[in-house]
């Protein structure tokens, strides 16, 4: 095994599993098409279930108006709805006295891909929460139909805010929705006061429904609902979903989130669901803005007491690591540092890149300058795995003239070379994985840097050179339609890493015997196909991260074989451990009696032909 074999390898193994991770992270990426219109049918039935519930309401608002006109709800059904704004430094609530609940929630702080503040819950939208509640003997109707009486706004000493919406009920009984905004937080609490619950709630149960629709928020929608999804804590152990379209969660719920690339929306019980259905559908039309649709629905008992509060909090915000571990337990697993199979990865991330970033982060203005101080001191961190692939890789060549003799001298019988090419390795005292080794060890940073540089907020319109945006990719060159596989625009940064990664090849290539198997030969030229297909759409974050990364390999490469490396040094001590006495190890011995049992059971056709 050369230096070619090793680098090969190591491109091999590396898009083997980018595939794999692509394939577990969008869960059959590949049957998309096949499941567009399943998906099509999940958003139907959310659209159908939305209009349902309409219909129910209405029918609710005519039988309450027409049974229960003796009781305080006849005024709930014939309001009016009237809107009140709540702010803070970081978020705008519209609240609709049509619910008790908020209509419109919008980020300040961040901006949209069309430069407009972002809106989780836009004005308008299917966002809604809503459940039922009984308003008469056989009578219900859905909170979100109902008028609650005009939001109260109270400014509490501690700087926070906190309005109120009373629902008209008969006497005796009571429900208020009370929200508490405080300053610079995401966080807002919601409390549902109950009076009198077992005359609101049928057997005492609170069945919450939410309702969730996100739309874009950044350039490329695709990607934005590939990485989309629904996450949650169940009786304390983080779970997500990407892709599965019904999930039933049996055990008690702390909190679940529908969240997109960077922002999430997530709704806490402080005392816990008792349990929740998903029916998850991400939007599959290119022409839409839409990202996914949710529908989320919880169960709970209300205390029975005279009188109770249930407490939740409903989170607006970005996926930044640092905010989300101020809020419930496990919620920083909703960023996506490596999770499922790549779990592995979290750790790298969490306690070594994070750090490591954000410490260049706080000296330097210029993200495209942290990535590259990250990537000079990823290189120095794995320097030494580096130094023991190049070292082997100098032996390889330093062994290629004998090697070529000896093929010569065997011919065309393959077993015969690989049986005489491990005697030559055993003798010079060489690893042939020694080069393979270190390469499969670096792979796990790479995909540790693939999360972090998808997940990372802090880069979302951060500009570097050509790229306006380091957590999108960049483009040079629009087509104004799409290339199947491809996409339709040119990222520079993706070119520049693809010719980078094919120098790097090459250059294996050049320092070891002529490869007679034809797939080792043209792996080099079919490698950067695939890596070119698959950077394209990346982030410009990562594909300067790994232009970089191969420059600093092929400098280091030509640097160590040509001013380090003494080529007569190695020879001199490979004859020297030739005259050495060897001993074989049990995995060599084995090794070689297969490939001479093969060899005999490859004679005995040749002799009875004979």
């Amino acid at each position: 095994m050369g230096m070619d074999r090793n680098s090969v390898i190591g491109f091999v193994l590396l898009g083997i599993l980018l595939f794999i991770y692509l394939f577990l992270s969008t869960k059959n990426s590949h049957e998309l098409e096949a499941q567009r219109r399943r998906e099509a049918d999940s958003i139907a039935f959310v659209k159908a279930k939305q209009a349902a519930a309409a219909k129910a309401r209405d029918t609710a608002v005519v039988s309450t108006l027409a049974v229960d006109t003796a009781t305080g709800f006849n005024k709930a059904v014939g309001g009016a709805e009237h809107l009140m704004t709540v702010e803070n430094e970081l978020i705008k609530v519209v609240f609709s006295n049509k619910g008790g609940q908020p209509v419109s929630v919008e980020l300040k702080q961040f901006k949209s891909y069309d430069s407009t503040p972002v809106k989780l819950v836009a004005p308008n939208s299917d966002n809604r929460f809503n459940y039922s509640i009984s308003t008469g003997p056989s009578q219900s109707a859905e909170i979100d139909n109902l008028y609650f009486n005009d939001g109260q706004l109270v400014k509490n000493a501690d700087g926070s805010q906190t309005i109120s919406f009373q629902l008209p009920t008969p006497a005796g009984e009571s429900l208020v929705h009370r929200f508490t905004i405080r300053p610079n937080d995401y966080l807002v609490d919601w409390d549902v006061a109950i009076g009198n619950p077992g005359a609101l709630f049928y057997q005492n149960n609170f069945a919450l429904s939410w309702l969730v629709h996100l739309d874009k928020t950044q350039r490329n929608v695709t990607y934005e609902r590939r990485l989309a999804g629904v996450s949650y804590f169940e009786d304390n152990q983080f779970d997500y979903m990407v892709s599965k379209t019904e999930r039933t969660l049996d055990k008690p719920v702390q909190w679940l989130a529908v969240s997109q690339q960077f922002f999430n929306m997530t709704l806490v019980s402080r005392d816990g669901f008792s349990s929740a259905n998903i029916h998850l559908a991400k939007e599959t039309v290119d022409t839409t803005t839409g990202v996914e649709r949710a529908e989320i629905n919880f169960q709970a008992k209300v205390p029975a007491a005279a009188s109770t509060v249930l407490p939740m909090q409903i989170y607006y915000g970005p996926n930044d690591f640092h905010i989300l571990e101020k809020q419930a337990p496990g919620m920083t697993h909703i960023i996506d540092l490596g999770r499922g199979v790549y779990s592995f990865v979290r750790p790298i991330n969490v306690y070594i890149i994070m750090p490591v970033f954000g410490f260049f982060k706080q000296h330097i203005a210029s993200y495209g300058v942290a990535i590259l101080l990250l990537t000079l001191f990823i290189r120095l961190f794995t320097s030494p795995l580096v130094y023991s692939s190049y070292l082997s890789g100098a032996k390889m060549k330093a062994l290629r003239p004998e090697i070529e003799a000896m093929k010569k001298r065997v011919g065309h019988d393959q077993q015969a070379v690989g049986m005489e090419q491990m005697k030559l390795f055993r003798e010079a005292g060489v690893n042939p994985l020694g080069g393979c080794i270190p390469a499969l060890l670096q792979i796990p940073i790479f995909f540790a840097l693939y999360s972090f540089f998808n997940s990372n907020i802090g880069l979302r319109g951060e500009s570097f050179l050509w790229s306006h945006d380091l957590s999108s990719y960049d483009s040079v060159l629009s087509f104004g339609f799409a290339i199947p596989g491809y996409g339709d625009h040119v990222s520079l940064f993706a070119l520049c890493a693809v010719v980078t990664s094919f120098a790097i090849s090459l250059y294996g290539m050049s320092m070891t015997p002529d490869q007679s198997n034809p797939a080792m030969k043209y792996m080099p030229y079919i490698m950067p196909v695939f890596l070119l297909l698959f950077f394209n759409g990346l982030p410009s974050a990562l594909t300067w991260y790994y232009t970089v990364s191969n420059v600093i390999t092929l400098a280091l490469q030509f640097v160590i074989q040509n001013y380090i490396i003494d080529h007569e040094k190695i020879l001199a001590k490979l004859k020297e451990n030739r005259t050495k006495p060897k001993t074989k190890s049990k995995w060599q011995e084995r090794l070689e009696q297969m490939q001479e049992a093969q060899k005999e059971q490859q004679k005995k056709p040749l002799q009875g032909r004979k």
